[in-house]
């Protein structure tokens, strides 16, 4: 199983990271997660530089894909050749975006009549490529989900865990990640914004 976050130069490191962070959580030898960059290294809205572990080419091979955000993401959606190297298929992977990413998603026409999330600074350019913007944190259509906040970049991993491994390696993962103390409360919020839009078979009762 082979998951890849799409992170671009003037990234944020709340959306990449922590998605990379609780994915991880999954210790499976068959189980890899991968940033994915249009160049061997790139450097974060706040200097952060990353080595990227696979090309876009091969992240659009992937089982699933989270499309980070950043600074420069219109830059990127008005880049023909990084865009054309963006091959990806909600009939064959799981997709996410976090918050710009979400335009990535609208401009490769894979939110054709769906709603979406994204961040406040985004959401005019989402709107402008007519996808209507929730007001909520995280919202899935089949196999293609988007959320808006940095933060909710958990629920976007954790949604992706619950899809591939079950509901309950996601509450784990999460369980894992979150504050002492606040264990309980942060796998309930997890969950209740992710099992609305999870499968019968999988959904938190």
């Amino acid at each position: 199983m082979h998951i890849s976050i799409l992170t671009f130069d003037g990234f944020n490191e709340l959306d990449s990271l922590i998605a990379l962070g609780i994915l991880n959580r999954i210790k499976k030898p068959n189980w890899r997660v991968s940033i994915a960059s249009p160049t061997a290294r790139v450097e974060s809205m706040n200097g952060v530089v990353l080595e990227s572990h696979v090309s876009l080419h091969e992240a659009s091979s992937a089982d699933a894909v989270i499309i980070g955000s950043g600074m420069k993401t219109r830059d990127v959606v008005a880049d023909e050749s990084i865009m054309a190297q963006l091959q990806l298929d909600p009939s064959r992977q799981l997709l996410g975006a976090q918050c710009s990413g979400t335009l990535i998603l609208a401009k490769l026409g894979l939110l054709s009549g769906v709603s979406a999330c994204t961040d406040l600074t985004t959401k005019p350019w989402v709107q402008e490529a007519g996808v209507d913007v929730l007001n909520q944190a995280f919202f899935a259509h089949g196999n293609v989900a988007t959320a808006g906040g940095c933060i909710s970049s958990q629920y976007l991993a954790a949604w992706m865990i619950a899809r591939l491994e079950g509901v309950d390696a996601a509450k784990s993962a999460i369980h894992y990640v979150a504050p002492v103390g606040e264990k309980e409360e942060y796998v309930a919020l997890a969950m209740k914004n992710i099992s609305p839009f999870l499968s019968d078979d999988l959904a938190v009762v």
